[in-house]
C-alpha cells in the first residue's frame, strides 16, 4: 500500500491546471452503452475509479480505445449480458459505487441488468433507494439476493411516466435519465438534481439523438427515442478539485493560479471561500488565488457564527465540506461546518487535532472549528486517507504543517486526484510517493 511523505511549510507558486470531472466522467462513460456507435470524450481523467469503470465495461464488451493523453473512444456493438453473472464482474462492480450507473442504459437497451451492491466511499450511509424507485416507476422489476448481495433488473420494454424523486441523487437522476432516453413515451422527473455533472450528461445524451427537455432544472422531460447514435463530448473541469486547489493555496500562503475552470459552471464554490475570507480573484476563465498571510471568516449580518452547510445544487457541494472545514484551521475566528448528507464524513477531523488544530465535533454532522489564525502551526504527523475527500484534506493540512507527514492508504486520494504529487512538486510541494 503507498502513501505520501510530506514536508509542510513550503509556500508553492505557479499554475495547475484542474483534471476532468470524475463524478461527470463515471456518468458519461455509463453512457456509452446506449448506443452501438463510437462515442469520443475528451478531458476523462487518469483516475483510479475511472479506470476502473472503463475495465469494467471493457469486459462487458465495450470497444476501447485511448486516442490521446485524456482521450478515448468507445464502441458498445458487442455486449457479453453474460459476463454479467460472473464472479470477476461481482468483485469489480462491487469496489465500484459508479458501476450502478451501467443499469440505466443495459435496462433500457437490453431489457435487463445485474448489479452487485456498490462500494464507494466509507462515508455513511449511501442508499440506492432512488435508483431503484426510479427504475421501477418504468417498469423494471427488481430481485435482490441479501446473501450474495446482487441485484438483478429485468424489463421487456420500459414506458414512460411522471415521477418525483424522494431525493435530488445525482447519480440516481442520471441513472433514470439514461434508462427513460429510450423508454416508450414521456418521462417527467420532478426533483431532478440539477448539478453541472447532470447538465453535461443531458447535453451528451441530446446530441446523441435524445429529446430531453429542461436541462439544467430540477424538472427535466425525456421524450423517448427508439435508438442513439454516436457523439463526441469533452467533459468539465472539476469542481472538486478546484475547490481543493483554493483551500490549499489558502492554508499554505502560496500563490496559485488555477487555469481553465469554467467559472460560471462553479456556482456557490469560490464564494463560500471567500465567506472564509480567502481571495477569490477570477481573471478571464482563470481564479488567482494571491498569497494571503492570514485570513478572516465573516460572520452574519447580525454577528452570530458562520456556518458553512452542504446542500443539493445550486446550493455548495457536500464533496467540499472537508475542504473548506481544514481551510478554517487556520482562518481568524471561528466556523460552523454542517456536513447533512453523510454522518461519517467529518470523522477524521480527530487527526486535525493530533495535528494541533481545535475543533469540536458537535454530533455526526456538525463541527465547530476555532481558527487558529497562524498563531500556532499544525505538527506533522502520520495518519491513513479515510475516504477521497477527507484524504486530500489531510494532505493540504499536511502541506501547511511544520514537520514530516506520512498519509498512509493514499490509494483513496488517488480514486479522484489525477497524479497529485506530480503536479503539486511542479508548484513547490515536497511531497513524495512510497
Amino acid at each position: 500500500m503507498a502513501s505520501f511523505v510530506i514536508e509542510g511549510g513550503e509556500r508553492l507558486h505557479g499554475d495547475i491546471l484542474p483534471q476532468g470531472a470524475k463524478n461527470e466522467a463515471l456518468q458519461v462513460i455509463c453512457a456509452t452503452l446506449l448506443t452501438p456507435d463510437k462515442v469520443t470524450l475528451r478531458n476523462v481523467p487518469d483516475i483510479r475509479d475511472v479506470n476502473q469503470l472503463i475495465e469494467l465495461i471493457n469486459e462487458l464488451g465495450v470497444k476501447v480505445e485511448k486516442t490521446g493523453p485524456e482521450t478515448y473512444t468507445f464502441q458498445a456493438d458487442e455486449i457479453d449480458l453474460e459476463y454479467l453473472r460472473s464472479a470477476r464482474f461481482k468483485e469489480r462492480g462491487a469496489s465500484l459505487r459508479g458501476s450502478i450507473m451501467i443499469l440505466g442504459p443495459l435496462l433500457t437497451r437490453f431489457g435487463k441488468g445485474y448489479m452487485p451492491h456498490p462500494g464507494g466511499d466509507k462515508i455513511g450511509r449511501r442508499r440506492l433507494d432512488t435508483h431503484f424507485i426510479g427504475l421501477q416507476n418504468l417498469g423494471a422489476r427488481f430481485r435482490y439476493d441479501d446473501k450474495e448481495r446482487f441485484y438483478r433488473i429485468e424489463a421487456r420494454s420500459l414506458r414512460g411516466v411522471s415521477m418525483l424523486l424522494d431525493e435530488a441523487s445525482v447519480t440516481g437522476t442520471a441513472n433514470i435519465i439514461m434508462g427513460a432516453v429510450m423508454a416508450r413515451g414521456t418521462t417527467t422527473i420532478f426533483n431532478a438534481a440539477c448539478e453541472p455533472y447532470i447538465r453535461q450528461l443531458c447535453t451528451m445524451l441530446n446530441s446523441m439523438g435524445a429529446q430531453i427537455s429542461g436541462v439544467g432544472s430540477n424538472l427535466l422531460t425525456i421524450k423517448g427515442v427508439k435508438e442513439l447514435h454516436g457523439t463526441e463530448h469533452t467533459l468539465l473541469p472539476d469542481m472538486i478539485e478546484i475547490g481543493s486547489f483554493i483551500g490549499m493555496a489558502a492554508m499554505t500562503r502560496s500563490d496559485i493560479r488555477i487555469r481553465n475552470v469554467n467559472v460560471h459552471e462553479l456556482g456557490l464554490i469560490p464564494e463560500v471561500f471567500r465567506r472564509l475570507g480567502i481571495r477569490v480573484e477570477q481573471e478571464g476563465n482563470d481564479l488567482h488565488v494571491p498569497e494571503q498571510e492570514s485570513y478572516e471568516v465573516e460572520t452574519f449580518m447580525d454577528g452570530s457564527i458562520m456556518t458553512i452547510a452542504d446542500a443539493p445544487w445550486p446550493g455548495f457541494t457536500p464533496d467540499l465540506i472537508s475542504i473548506a472545514l481544514v481551510t478554517a484551521v487556520q482562518a481568524r475566528g471561528s466556523v460552523l461546518i454542517h456536513q447533512k448528507m453523510f454522518e461519517s464524513r467529518l470523522f477524521f477531523v480527530d487527526k486535525l487535532i493530533d495535528m494541533g488544530a481545535r475543533i469540536i465535533l458537535c454530533d455526526p454532522h456538525r463541527a465547530t472549528v476555532i481558527g487558529l489564525d497562524r498563531e500556532h502551526p499544525l505538527k506533522g504527523i502520520r495518519m491513513s486517507s479515510p475516504d477521497i475527500r477527507a484524504g486530500v484534506a489531510l494532505l493540504i493540512a499536511a502541506l501547511s504543517a511544520e514537520g514530516t507527514s506520512i498519509i498512509d492508504n493514499i490509494d483513496q486520494i488517488d480514486r479522484g486526484y489525477q497524479n497529485i504529487d506530480l503536479r503539486l512538486r511542479q508548484i513547490g510541494a515536497k511531497i513524495q510517493r512510497i
